[in-house]
């Protein structure tokens, strides 16, 4: 097989990955990009996409239940529903099919050249790649290592059997009648809430003394409010010891020192994900590393020159746009363009039921600073939109600095409020001030008013509260 040189080799086809090289590509570089897996990796495949469209058709589902009992304020009645998991989820495949081909298509448009097969440093300018047909030799003047994350398993629950990972259950045929979910992270709780709509009995099995420990506690109030209203029992402060002989059942200490065993179907761990570096012959490298994660500066540059690394394998925030920025960035820097990763606003999503979104600094990490600070917070219950869709629970509150009203961070909870993480992205990469964002007029009726009303509640003009 024919060696292939190239100026910018991409290990790793997940969305920092692609983005990387389709933005090379549009530069001009000769770009290859390797993946041993489906092009788009975790996200697209097993992760971002498929998750919300189950949870969208947990949402449907559990919709129609409800409006199936008579007992709702629409005046609206119907039939029960039925649920055909694998129907859902053959849909759920279909939407994943299309998207993988619009990312094949759109490499080819950049001219990059796709390998199929597992890459391996030989030296920081030679890769080998075990392809189906043979072995591939790649030689790169530059390299971005793009190869993402995978879902930890814990030492005493390891993944076969009833004990899944977030993949193995985005692929379930039929809704387990019992679910433990190991893990009250966001990844837990957005697949815990869905199957829980769908009709399994859930039980969260978390080790920290609250769920979605990464928020403050006033964000994940109503979301705690709504898994209780579902019938989902949490248990904090709790740790998964393994599985009883016995019976296979799920053994959990509980917070007060107590051990309780949990019948399960399934028991789905969501305890963290780690960056996937193994086999890839980063021993082969002089690679300074932060615990098991990729050191880079503020270029995305490893201690190794030409060497990049970008996304998940760089550690947190493990999130796929994140990843994207990174990779368009190194792009262009290989490209010759002045860049930097300067980031303080990535937004960060929780899709659970209601959702989260947070952007920039919360009050507590605002006041970490020594900065004088004010909030301003408005609820949906006082907003239009908020009460003619039924989601009243939840608000948006605003960070801002005291003396220059420079907005530092922007958080919210309420049904649809993932929508809202690009307004309150922009705000802060624009480095609005709580009066560029009052004096800017908002449709009415929309949830995104709440944004306005925050922001002039912490001037002290607030309006409809």
């Amino acid at each position: 097989m024919k060696d292939i040189s190239c100026k910018l080799l991409v290990i790793g086809a997940g969305p920092g990955g692609y983005v990387c090289a389709i933005r090379a590509g549009q530069l001009g570089i000769d770009t290859v990009i390797v993946d041993a897996g489906k092009l788009g990796g975790t996200c697209l495949n097993v992760g971002c996409i498929p998750s919300k469209a189950l949870i969208h058709a947990a949402e449907e589902y559990d919709r129609i239940v409800h409006l199936a009992n008579g007992r709702n304020a629409l005046g609206i009645t119907t039939t029960k529903p039925e649920l055909d998991l694998a129907q859902t989820i053959a849909w759920k495949d279909g939407i994943v099919g299309r998207l993988n081909s619009g990312v094949s298509g759109l490499l080819k448009k950049a001219k990059v050249k796709i390998v199929q097969g597992r890459a391996r440093f030989r030296d920081g300018k030679t890769v080998e790649v075990e392809t189906e047909t043979g072995r591939q030799i790649i030689r790169a003047e530059n390299v971005v290592i793009a190869t993402g994350s995978a879902p930890v398993e814990l030492p005493n629950l390891p993944f076969g059997g009833p004990v899944i990972s977030s993949t193995q259950a985005l692929a379930l045929t039929a809704v387990p009648e019992r679910l433990v979910v190991v893990g009250g992270g966001y990844i837990g709780l957005e697949l815990g809430t869905a199957f829980a709509k769908m009709g399994a009995k859930v039980t969260i099995v978390e080790a920290q003394a609250r769920i979605l420990p990464q928020y403050d506690a006033e964000l994940t109030r109503p979301v705690s409010k709504r898994l209780q209203a579902l019938g989902i029992e949490v248990m904090t402060g709790a740790k998964a010891k393994g599985l009883t002989k016995a019976d296979g059942a799920l053994l959990v200490e509980t917070a007060d020192g107590a051990e309780r065993s949990l019948g399960a179907d399934r028991i789905l761990v969501t305890v963290g994900r780690r960056p996937v570096t193994e086999g890839c012959g980063l021993d082969e490298l002089v690679l300074d590393m932060d615990g098991q994660f990729v050191r880079i500066d503020e270029r995305c540059q490893t201690s190794m020159r030409g060497i990049y690394a970008i996304g998940d394998v760089t550690g947190e925030p493990m999130l796929a746009h994140r990843a994207m920025a990174q990779g368009e960035m190194v792009a262009e820097i290989v490209a010759g363009h002045k860049r930097i990763w300067d980031k303080r606003s990535i937004p960060a999503v929780c899709f659970t039921d209601p959702e989260v979104v947070a952007v920039g600094l919360s009050p507590d990490d605002a006041r970490r600073t020594e900065v004088d600070i004010k909030v301003g917070q408005f609820p949906f219950s006082a907003n239009g939109r908020a009460m003619t869709k039924m989601g009243e629970d939840g608000f948006v509150r605003v960070v801002a600095r005291t003396d220059n009203h420079l907005v530092l961070g922007i958080q919210a909870v309420g049904h649809g409020v993932s929508e809202l993480a690009a307004a309150f992205g922009l705000a802060l990469e624009m480095g609005a001030r709580l009066e560029d964002i009052a004096g800017t007029i908002h449709a009415h009726p929309t949830q995104g008013e709440a944004f306005q009303e925050a922001t002039l509640k912490a001037l002290g003009q607030e309006l409809h509260i």
